[in-house]
């Protein structure tokens, strides 16, 4: 299979980290300094191509993050793009810009601490999107955003490995037997089969941004899905929040998707 190695543009665009070992992997950083938010989107998508999107101002992170990427098992006639994000002034903005950039008909977006560690993550993909109404998959997800629209105060399905300061959880939220549906999903791994323009025109930092894309893609008709897993897909190393613009974001989103909660 031949690997689509275009570059983004010749000035923000740097191929970095080429895997020599796997000619099916091809690497870009994308600096946000020429980013044009009224670019149109690519309407031929490459069905079989994943891209790996991920915002990082943390080399250490964005190595490792791309060290795990590197090592999982690829269906045949499938190729791997990785877009790292530079520079983003916040998460919508970072993710437009690469979603713009990229023909990857599946785009897993992730934060650059999230470590994947289902080596056969991309055939469960798959199998996922044989359900053409399913728009977006999850790890973890609240079936119903509670009152206060803060996911973690409500019920959540899910199955995750988590790092804070104090210890490391191997957390079953809730065990599930078939794809569930879900109100949002928690954005340190975000993949989609389609491409919905992230609401950078609202969400101007870095919260929210995960429920607000579930929400559009629940908007345009998509499912929004958990799947049942055995063991957990990636590994989160979340460490301390910073909750310093949350409650404020929150009161943004609770204003604009009004019609949409209970």
């Amino acid at each position: 299979m031949n690997v689509n190695s275009d570059t983004i543009s010749k000035t923000n665009t740097a191929i970095i980290n080429n895997n020599a070992s796997n000619p099916y992997i091809t690497k870009k950083c994308l600096n946000m300094s020429s980013y044009n938010k009224n670019k149109t989107q690519q309407s031929l998508k490459n069905d079989k191509k994943f891209c790996f999107i991920i915002c990082s101002n943390n080399k250490q992170y964005e190595t490792e993050c791309i060290k795990y990427i590197n090592a999982l098992n690829i269906p045949d006639d499938y190729s791997i793009e990785i877009i790292v994000v530079h520079n983003a002034s916040d998460m919508t903005s970072g993710y437009n810009a690469a979603m713009l950039s990229s023909d990857a008909k599946y785009k897993i977006y992730l934060h650059h601490d999230t470590f994947i560690i289902n080596k056969n993550i991309l055939f469960d993909i798959l199998e996922q999107f044989n359900d053409s109404s399913v728009g977006m998959i999850g790890v973890v997800g609240s079936t119903r955003l509670p009152k206060t629209c803060i996911m973690w105060f409500g019920w959540r399905i899910g199955h995750l490995i988590s790092n804070s300061i104090y210890r490391t959880t191997d957390s079953v939220l809730d065990d599930i037997s078939e794809p569930t549906h879900v109100e949002a999903i928690d954005g340190f791994i975000i993949i989609t089969q389609y491409d919905i323009t992230w609401r950078e025109d609202v969400f101007t930092g870095w919260d929210f941004y995960d429920i607000s894309q579930s929400f559009e893609f629940r908007k345009a008709g998509f499912n929004v899905i958990v799947p049942p897993v055995k063991s957990a897909w990636c590994f989160h190393d979340d460490g301390i929040m910073n909750l310093d613009t949350y409650y404020q974001t929150r009161l943004i989103f609770m204003k604009e998707y009004a019609d949409m909660l209970h």
